[in-house]
């Protein structure tokens, strides 16, 4: 019943129409809709994740008004008008629902498994924030809270530790001193926020390979989707997050950490494709911290790991009792890693940027 509500709310009748679930994401619910009329995307925001769903939709809509006026060549993937001219349908229970057209011929993938692939993603999110250079990020609502901000994220770690059992304070004491003694990364942070030497631009925040589609036969890049974590922020923050999930064929869980390696073309590609975009936007001073937004990325997202499995697994899901350990020692040893390789990515930086 409640489908059949949402739907009739475009237009769409339930028993004409073929629904399945959709995609590998783990935050929001997708269904694919298929009608004579054509392909929907169906998606239900996560409410418990996104507090204020209103806010990213209000978002989409400054986006979507920006690229038909100033980039109507661009393909942005925006939300369809409801019956009611809204770019979103509210269920009985409240919960917030968009439709978007599913494009045709497109493709996306959940691994990196081709530099090239590192490439076109990297060119795309370049693009996405070059596009919105003339857009003033200040118009935009924040759906997470110091989402990307490294200062409140070393704080919760620090508060975790203040509250953790001490069996499991025991079980993470190597990582716990490493993630204190990597604070010069929280260093360089502050001091480029107070020193200004980074722009605050539109930022997409997930960069992940599933958030970019591509062309199902060329396999170029089309477009970034998945937009509700688009915020002010800086580029350190999406190409961050693109060294941290594409340079490694290990995922973010895996336990054993010889299979944790730095792809050195992979690493290059990923520059290639987000210079040949962001370098006529990006000031010299900015150029400088490329090396050290992979470093920021994975830091980051080790305290989050790290903290979250010492106050007891209250964010993200977990499979097992050590999942979000596990996931820190991975975080951690990538982070080890990656920095290892600085003199010949400062090489391989200083020929492209």
């Amino acid at each position: 019943m409640m489908m059949e509500e949402v739907l009739s709310s475009y237009g769409i009748t339930e028993k004409n129409s073929g629904i399945r679930p959709f995609g590998t994401g783990l935050i929001n619910t997708s269904w694919k809709i298929t009608t004579e009329k054509g392909d929907f995307l169906l998606q239900q925001i996560n409410d418990s994740v996104f507090k204020m769903p209103r806010d990213i939709m209000d978002n989409l809509a400054l986006l979507t008004n920006h690229f038909s006026k100033n980039h109507p060549e661009y393909l942005f993937v925006a939300p369809l008008p409801s019956l009611k001219k809204k770019n979103f349908v509210r269920d009985r229970k409240n919960h917030v629902y968009r439709l978007f057209p599913f494009i045709k011929n497109s493709c996306s993938f959940d691994i990196v498994t081709d530099p090239q692939l590192a490439f076109e993603a990297a060119a795309q999110f370049g693009r996405f924030t070059r596009l919105l250079a003339d857009f003033d990020p200040g118009r935009l609502l924040i759906p997470i809270r110091d989402f990307h901000n490294l200062r409140p994220r070393f704080d919760q770690f620090e508060n975790s530790l203040q509250i953790a059992e001490s069996k499991r304070k025991d079980e993470s004491e190597e990582e716990i001193d490493f993630l204190q003694a990597g604070k010069g990364i929280l260093r360089v942070y502050e001091d480029c926020i107070r020193e200004k030497r980074l722009t605050v631009r539109v930022i997409h925040h997930d960069t992940k390979i599933s958030n970019v589609l591509f062309d199902i036969n060329s396999h170029k890049g089309l477009c970034v989707i998945d937009l509700d974590t688009v915020m002010p922020g800086y580029f350190i923050s999406d190409l961050g997050d693109m060294f941290r999930t594409y340079l490694s064929p290990a995922a973010e869980d895996e336990p054993d950490l010889n299979k944790i390696e730095i792809r050195e073309d992979y690493f290059r590609e990923i520059v290639r494709g987000y210079s040949a975009e962001m370098l006529p936007v990006l000031s010299s001073g900015e150029r400088r911290y490329f090396f050290y937004a992979g470093q920021f990325a994975i830091y980051m997202q080790a305290l989050r790991f790290l903290a979250d499995h010492l106050n007891g697994n209250r964010y993200y899901p977990v499979n097992y009792p050590n999942h979000n350990l596990i996931r820190a020692r991975n975080q951690i040893d990538l982070l080890k890693k990656y920095q290892a390789k600085e003199p010949l990515f400062e090489k391989i930086l200083k020929s492209i940027v």
